[in-house]
């Protein structure tokens, strides 16, 4: 599906950190006499990688993604380039998978139904029927997939077939509370998106906020990050804090942790949808 926006395009850059790519990219670009509406780069000292995005609009002729690698492909032969040439009028297809806990999925819809990510959503998978009514009130299709120690092999390869009959890029768990199989992990590397609670390390298992107010924490949070095989440790995307006291009661932590949860994910799925993201080893650069 593509929107009525004009035509910007976006081009994604990584490659080893040295002289002369800035100069490469943006000359070339402005040669061509497309305009530059946007530039960001980080090279990174610790791991020798460098990366870029640039958001660019032609003055004339536009160009086919065929087209754009055939002439761009001197530059990114000489640096040894792994890119990405995008059309963001091209909406990303984005699977929510969630279990009982409905508001990051409500956040989420919410912000789609306006228009705020640029996303089309196929499909809600869930363990549970809880939310169904949800799904159907935005009429996105809902899927009940129950999981158990039993039959949770065939539950993950019904989850891959909607994914791959769906066309989804992009998995978000959504406060989906099942830890996904390693080897699902690794077949979806780099395309499933978690929320959790963050700066509440010690307070793992159920109730982790009740945990919190009962150690007198002073901080609370959420990450949002990638998916790997290490539960709740891979790349980090984006994560919120917030300051509480002695004053906050567990359910008002909550509360707080909902909101920091909803956001972190939607900042986070925003960023890779807008191709700001890219994996540096085990952590992100996030190029805003």
């Amino acid at each position: 599906m593509v929107s009525s926006e004009k035509n910007r395009f976006i081009l994604t850059v990584r490659c080893c950190d040295a002289m002369g790519i800035v100069a490469a990219v943006s000359g070339y670009l402005t040669g061509k006499n497309y305009f530059i509406d946007e530039s960001a780069h980080f090279g990174d000292p610790m791991t020798g990688n460098f990366f870029m995005r640039t958001v660019f609009t032609p003055q004339g002729d536009v160009p086919s993604r065929e087209s754009f690698s055939q002439e761009f492909a001197p530059i990114a032969q000489k640096f040894d380039m792994n890119w990405r040439f995008c059309d963001p009028r091209i909406k990303r297809r984005v699977l929510i998978m969630v279990s009982k806990f409905d508001h990051c999925l409500n956040d989420l819809l919410y912000r789609y139904s306006i228009g705020a990510l640029n996303m089309e959503v196929p499909a809600i998978v869930s363990n549970h029927m809880d939310l169904s009514g949800l799904a159907d009130r935005h009429g996105i299709p809902f899927f009940h997939i129950p999981v158990s120690k039993d039959n949770k092999p065939e539950a993950e390869k019904r989850l891959l077939d909607i994914v791959e009959d769906t066309q989804a890029g992009t998995v978000v768990l959504a406060r989906y509370m099942q830890v996904l199989s390693d080897d699902l992990c690794r077949g979806l590397q780099g395309r499933v998106i978690n929320i959790h609670h963050s700066f509440l390390p010690s307070f793992k298992g159920a109730k982790p906020y009740h945990q919190a107010h009962a150690r007198g924490v002073k901080l609370i949070g959420a990450t949002a990050h990638y998916v790997t095989p290490e539960l709740d440790e891979g790349p980090i995307i984006e994560q919120i804090v917030e300051r509480v006291d002695h004053t906050k009661t567990p359910d008002e932590l909550v509360a707080i942790g909902r909101d920091a949860e909803a956001i972190a994910l939607s900042r986070a799925l925003s960023y890779h949808l807008e191709d700001r993201v890219f994996l540096n080893e085990g952590k992100t650069v996030v190029l805003k």
